[in-house]
């Protein structure tokens, strides 16, 4: 990921307050397909109205006033692909197949599971936000990171890779 942040569409900084009535908010993710099990960190939209991301190219976060795990509207978790010192967190994330699981822990110990449906590359200037950052609608989970060519002028890659995901059962288990 590049300068610490990603494009959210205008008044994307704050979900629904029955959202978070609805669901637990999310302390830990596991993908197995890429050997992914770790803590998640809150990560806010900035003043420059962009979603932060995690300081630590090893750490996964996701977006803490954004709706949570199955609740209505799409959870977005991002992770860095790479750093100057090696892969990121989310380096595998481009080899995940429709059909992967997703496991996404409650803070109440709740688990939440979503299946891949579909993974898109999105240009940083066509990135779709309204789709991607989707504060109402069905359930979803949508992962993010960079990918496609490096821009080393600008210091970012020139794309965005999503990854998006729906509830495997559309509920919620307590584990």
């Amino acid at each position: 990921m590049d300068r610490g942040s990603l494009p959210v569409h205008p008044g994307a900084g704050r979900a629904a307050p029955s959202d978070h009535r609805t669901a637990a908010p999310p302390v830990r993710i596991r993908i197995p397909a890429i050997g992914i099990d770790q803590p998640l960190t809150g990560l806010r939209v900035q003043q420059d109205g962009r979603l932060g991301v995690p300081d630590d190219p090893g750490d996964i976060g996701w977006w803490s006033d954004g709706p949570r795990p199955g609740a209505p509207g799409a959870a977005v978790i991002v992770g860095h692909v790479d750093s100057a010192t090696g892969p990121g967190a989310f380096h595998g994330l481009s080899t995940l197949d429709p059909g992967d699981h997703v496991t996404l822990m409650g803070d109440d110990r709740s688990a939440i599971t979503f299946t891949v449906r579909a993974l898109r590359q999105y240009g940083k200037d066509a990135f779709p936000d309204s789709r991607v950052y989707a504060t109402s609608g069905p359930p979803a989970l949508h992962l993010i990171t960079c990918t496609g060519s490096y821009d080393s002028s600008r210091g970012e890659y020139r794309d965005n890779l999503v990854v998006y995901a729906t509830p495997r059962d559309g509920h919620g288990h307590k584990g």
